[in-house]
């Protein structure tokens, strides 16, 4: 009954995420302080991803890199800091789902643990009975010989005293 809730809680987390995302760039380009704080990020940014792109691509990485100009740099790091904030949440939904999976698959294992003792002792139990009831066949038949030896010994004697 829980797991579909917790699906649905999980999916409307994420879906939330991205208006949130959407909020904290909007917020990160009006804040002055936090302004000047990303733009350091994302011309770091920028120099790393052009720097790659130059790799892949066999041009040359030791050419001058012109930095962003204050509104795209700007751009750049609130949708940097967007994309974080989507990606964090989402990893961590994801976290959350694995670990409720394994504990969900741990009490599983551990049911199945307990049924298995369960059948061994019930297994052990049947195997004591077993030994038990074929004592008690070895004993009916030893019992059954000898009456069966003392009847036809009785009939013996009678015979004889019968005939004498």
């Amino acid at each position: 009954m829980s797991l579909p809730f917790m699906k649905l809680g999980t999916l409307a987390l994420r879906t939330l995420s991205k208006p949130i995302a959407t909020r904290l760039k909007k917020q990160a380009a009006i804040n002055p302080r936090f302004r000047t704080a990303i733009m350091a990020i994302a011309q770091a940014n920028h120099r790393f991803t052009t720097t790659i792109q130059r790799r892949i691509y066999a041009h040359d990485t030791h050419v001058q890199i012109r930095p962003l100009d204050e509104e795209r740099a700007v751009q750049v790091a609130g949708d940097l800091i967007g994309e974080l904030f989507v990606f964090t949440v989402a990893g961590a939904v994801v976290i959350f789902e694995v670990q409720r999976s394994a504990r969900s698959e741990a009490k599983k294992e551990e049911t199945r643990k307990k049924e298995i003792e369960v059948m061994r002792q019930r297994d052990e139990n049947l195997a004591k009975q077993m030994e038990l009831l074929e004592h008690k066949l070895v004993e009916l038949e030893k019992a059954i010989k000898a009456q069966a030896l003392a009847d036809s010994q009785t009939k013996e004697v009678k015979r004889a005293n019968s005939s004498s």
